[in-house]
């Protein structure tokens, strides 16, 4: 006989006190009532939401997935958490939502079993189409058989681009700590010291400073990608045993991370004088930075800004060089989760920038081994958009009046 059979499928695990939320009840209850609101103007009686930012946004906890499924019902009048029981109380601490309930591994497919619990069967019920593979799909319809499933990734997407001022203000620390693992990466900086010795620095910095600040967050994915040499062409290289050589062009890459909300700063570097050519291909990209942080600004089209900025890369001959677009949304995103592709600045993207929202301005430009100047040039700025402009809030200097290190 089956003994795990006779174990419970849901149960409820309120394990200690509840931990300070990142942000205000009312924060939290902003945000509920406005996608209430979406939900009743688009004829949707629950949601699902499956994805790491959504969950997080709503329900202030960041799950670790490890291959097992979580989920955040909202309804008219009720909000829950559905998490692993391998998580323990954890989620129960953490949760900015009404109730959690826990699913167990003593039965298969007992997350559905917790879906069907929560979510009425009947309807339309609003899942993110872009987060759920083909097989999750499946079996969330096979529990739910009276259920329309509508999407509701683009709406949230669209509601997470304007943030609160506790937003806003968040991510203003989390500039700060980025600007503080800046100086410590710079610090390590030395002949012959790898790559991963001088990102540790930077990252234990971060760490360390976001603790300071925010005493009762969990620590989590900090990180930093510190690049030389030719690993500088990708911008999201990883971290390598390669050695910093005089006369390398060098990648900071600094991410704090807080609350599940990222952070960055972006810089080129140089381990001694830069070459002349290696100068001018930096001091190139430098100008469209400039260029690209005037027209960050309330009633321009992101489409229009890519386009702007093509200009200054084609009068230098360097267009096909651009590897990316010029910038993104901040906010619950990071290197493994989440994306408001809405608010890009790329050519394809017609939002139209508006108070509240936070984007960067991060140009880039690459240049293969062989080339005069070869490698990376990139630099990255967080600005928040404002009623009659923009805020910068990325206070690292840039360009090569600031980056030359001496060797």
């Amino acid at each position: 006989m089956n003994t795990m059979q006779h174990l419970p499928s849901l149960i409820s695990i309120e394990n200690g006190a509840k931990a300070p939320a990142t942000f205000s009840a009312e924060e939290y209850r902003r945000r509920h009532t406005q996608l209430r609101a979406h939900m009743a103007a688009a004829g949707i009686d629950s949601v699902l939401f499956t994805s790491y930012h959504n969950i997080c946004y709503y329900a202030d906890f960041l799950y670790c997935s490890f291959g097992r499924f979580y989920g955040f019902v909202v309804t008219p009048e009720s909000s829950t958490l559905i998490s692993a029981n391998i998580d323990g109380g954890q989620p129960f601490r953490r949760n900015a939502g009404e109730r959690n309930v826990v699913y167990t591994d003593w039965q298969r497919d007992n997350y559905f079993r917790a879906v069907a619990q929560e979510v009425p069967n009947r309807g339309r019920v609003g899942i993110e189409f872009d987060h759920l593979p083909l097989e999750r799909l499946n079996k969330l319809k096979a529990a739910l058989p009276d259920v329309e499933f509508v999407d509701i990734s683009a709406a949230c997407m669209q509601m997470r681009m304007i943030k609160s001022a506790e937003e806003i203000a968040l991510i203003k620390h989390g500039a700060q700590v980025c600007d503080i693992g800046g100086a410590a990466l710079v610090a390590a900086v030395a002949e012959g010291v790898p790559e991963y010795e001088v990102a540790l620095a930077a990252t234990q910095a971060m760490v360390r400073e976001i603790g300071r600040r925010f005493p009762h967050s969990e620590l989590m994915d900090t990180w930093t990608w510190f690049q030389s040499g030719i690993n500088t062409d990708g911008a999201h290289n990883p971290v390598t045993a390669r050695k910093v050589q005089k006369g390398d062009i060098l990648s900071l890459n600094c991410f704090a991370m807080i609350a599940g909300y990222y952070t960055a700063l972006e810089r080129t570097l140089f381990y001694g004088e830069p070459d002349a050519a290696s100068l001018r291909l930096w001091e190139i990209n430098v100008e469209v930075h400039e260029a690209g942080l005037k027209l960050l600004k309330p009633g321009m089209r992101c489409g229009d800004i890519a386009a702007e900025l093509n200009e200054i890369y084609a009068r230098h001959g360097l267009l096909d060089r651009r590897t990316f677009g010029y910038g993104h949304s901040f906010g619950v995103l990071s290197h493994y989760y989440g994306r408001e592709a809405g608010l890009e600045l790329r050519e394809d993207i017609d939002t139209v920038l508006a108070p509240g929202m936070v984007v960067s301005m991060e140009p880039m430009i690459m240049l293969p081994e062989g080339m005069s100047g070869a490698g990376g040039y990139r630099e990255h700025d967080i600005v928040v958009i404002t009623e009659n402009g923009a805020d910068n809030i990325t206070g690292f200097g840039y360009g090569p009046a600031h980056n030359i290190i001496p060797a």
